[in-house]
This record gives structure tokens, sequence and C-alpha cells, in this order.
């Protein structure tokens, strides 16, 4: 295969110097690829009123695989004072750019691992028989459902007469609702469809028989939301029933999962939700491993295009640090992900084999693993910087 073209987007805040470093191992890992740069985040909305520009659409659909570092978003109304002014009589409203590119390209499977590395001051500990201390492995894998949902922008806030009148003919609607001013309601559907979420649940499947986990476990809540967590319950008695009878399914409810977690999380593998559930689950989950600076996540779709990224956020206060103090290794990890969609896996195995080296060996550690406050002075304190510790990852690869 010819050298791939990698589509970078920084985006904001500290996505910018955790893509550069993560650039930096897969260079010196062996990967070859060129890398274009696509505009994406808060700069653009303000400057252009589009957070997500056509032509940074327009890579993707050239190149395919995209980098992601990370975006700034803020409420609808105080994202509009950010404006440039001779952009706000446009009437343009602010909506998430990543969510733009999974709704854009369809990217609707999105998977988050999180697994711990041995060593790592972070791991979640328990107690366990006579005073003693447990550190379970975790070994958890998230299939969330990523364009659905309550993510899927079907919203009001004082629906019109149209919307009003139909739902007046749901019962429930009529009797709790009914003598509520339509200015007064503010509505968001939770909309799940056959196809997408027998998508959904075929990878989780498919990934628990690859993989060897015993079960599959679909994280909803089917005895209150009975339709959209109902259907996607039932749907995986009968896949497992027709084509994945060697793997068990297990039905928990997110309220009870997340008790669960911190109880006995090793007992859990492959976890399935729709949008919402699956994105409080994974970051549950994230916490037994050291907290979003170890978490990563891939989303793929049909269309060919998949985007790969880590699940923090922007950190706008740290981004203006003379020395950078973040973590890199979610961003590093979503690039092993990217390795491993493109059968890159050896240099994938490499990258893995060496943060767990670095993390086991303790030597080197950021701030965040070295449980400090994130100031600017922590490197000063014996942390490590984000260029340091990109640093020792490539020096053990």
């Amino acid at each position: 295969m010819g050298k791939r073209t990698i589509v970078a987007m920084p985006g904001d805040g500290i996505g910018k110097v955790v893509l550069q470093e993560t650039i930096r191992v897969l260079n010196a890992a062996g990967f070859d690829a060129d890398y274009v740069e696509g505009d994406i985040g808060w700069e653009f909305w303000c400057s252009e009123g589009n957070p997500l520009p056509e032509r940074t659409i327009d890579l993707l659909e050239k190149h395919k695989i995209g980098l992601f570092g990370a975006i700034t978003s803020k409420p609808k109304d105080e994202a509009f004072e950010e404006l440039k002014e001779e952009l706000k009589a446009k009437g343009l409203v602010y909506s998430s750019p990543i969510v733009g590119l999974r709704q854009h390209f369809k990217l609707d499977i999105c998977m988050r691992p999180c697994r711990s590395y041995q060593g790592n001051p972070l791991n979640f500990i328990r107690r366990g028989k006579n005073g003693t201390i447990e550190e379970p492995h975790v070994d958890a894998v998230i299939f969330r459902q990523n364009t659905e949902g309550l993510y899927g922008g079907v919203e009001w806030s004082n629906p019109g007469d149209q919307i009003y009148d139909a739902l007046m003919t749901h019962p429930k609607f009529k009797k709790n609702f009914g003598t509520v001013a339509k200015e007064e309601l503010s509505i968001s559907t939770r909309i799940f469809t056959k196809k997408y979420t027998e998508r959904i649940l075929r990878s989780a499947f498919e990934y628990a028989q690859k993989y060897n986990y015993p079960s599959v476990t679909v994280c909803e809540k089917p005895n209150v939301i009975r339709e959209t967590s109902g259907m996607m319950y039932k749907m995986a008695l009968e896949l497992q029933k027709k084509d994945y009878t060697n793997i068990q399914v297990w039905n928990t409810n997110i309220d009870a999962q997340m008790m669960w977690l911190t109880k006995n999380p090793e007992n859990y593998g492959v976890i399935v939700a729709g949008n919402m559930f699956g994105d409080i689950i994974s970051d549950g989950f994230a916490g037994l491993i050291g907290g979003l600076g170890f978490a990563c996540s891939a989303q793929m779709g049909e269309s060919g295009v998949a985007v790969f990224e880590p699940t923090h956020g922007s950190a706008p206060k740290y981004a203006d640090y003379d020395v950078s103090i973040v973590n890199p290794i979610a961003m590093i990890e979503s690039a092993c992900m990217m390795l491993d969609y493109l059968d890159e896996q050896d240099i994938a195995k490499r990258i893995r084999a060496s943060i767990a080296k670095v993390v086991s060996e303790g030597r080197v550690r950021t701030y965040d693993m070295m449980k400090m406050s994130g100031r600017a002075d922590v490197v000063d304190n014996g942390a490590a910087s984000t260029t340091e510790m990109a640093d020792e990852i490539i020096a053990n690869l």
C-alpha cells in the first residue's frame, strides 16, 4: 500500500499539543504517512460562523482517515456573543463540529476501550477481605451508538402547532403536559432505528467473538425507557440466539451499572449502549484507569471515513501555559486505534508496549499521574511535560 495521508485536526486548546506529540510518536515508531491539517473548532466558529468548514469535510471525503485533538464547546448564547459582529445578523446557531462530523459521515460506531496499565498510580483500588487492598484489572470496551438517541438533534423549544398537536395525541403527554403553555416547553427526542441499533450490536458481538470476551452487556434502561432501550435489548437477544450463541448477553440498567463498575469492574468486558448512556458509562470506566488522560476512542461508519480522538476536552485553562503539562497518552492511544484500523497492528503493539513500560517504571509521570493540581508550576515540581512524556515513550519504542 502506498503512503497514507492522514487528516490531522488539532482543534482547540490542548488538542493542538497532544496531536503534535502523537505525530512525533507515530513517526518515531515507523508509521509512514503524510499529514494535512484540517480546520475545525472554536476559532472557525468565531471568525467564519462555522466550526466545521466545508474544506475540512472535503479533506476527509478524500483521505478517509482523521486524527482529531479536542474542541471547545459553549452554550448557545455564549457562542453567539463570541461571533464576529458582522456574522451576528445571519441567524447562525453553534453546533458541535464533532457531532457534525459524526452525522455528516454517519460515524455510527463509537468504540471506547478502557484498559488499566499495571503500575498506574491512578488505577482503581478497593478494599478486600480482612482490610486488604485489591487492584482489579479493568479491561472494558464500550460500544456507543454515535448518531441517534438523545444526540440526534431532533429538539424544540416552544414547539410549533404541528409538533404540539402530534404530541397531544399521546395520552401521557396530554395528561402530564397538556396544560403547559407551549412557550414553556423544551423537548428533546430519543430516537433509535433498527438498522443502526443492529449495527452497533453486531460490532459489539463481533469484537467479543474476535477477542474472546465471554459476554456482551447491554447497558440501557429498558424497565423505564421501554421503546428504545427495550428494542436494543430485544434485538441483542435475537442476534445472540441467531449468530452468537457462544456469547452471553447481560442486561444492566445504567444507574445500577454505575454502582457495579466500582464494585466489580473486572466482571465486564464488552458493553454496548445508546448515545447518552454510552457516553456516561465510558467516562465512568475511564475514571477507573486514570481518567480522561488515558481515554481513547474510534468513530467509524458505512462511508469508509474513520476519526480517532481522545475523549477529553480542550482544557483551555491549560492551553496558554508556557510549557504544556497535559497527559498525551489518550491521544497516542487513539492513534494506536487508528493503526489497528489500518492493519498496522505491529506498530500499534510496539507503541502500547512502550506506554506500558513507561507507566510501570514510573520514572516519568505527568501531573495527573502524580496527583497534582493542574498548575503551570507542576513541571518545576517534578511532573513531566507533555513533550517529556512523548520523549520517554519514543525512547522506549
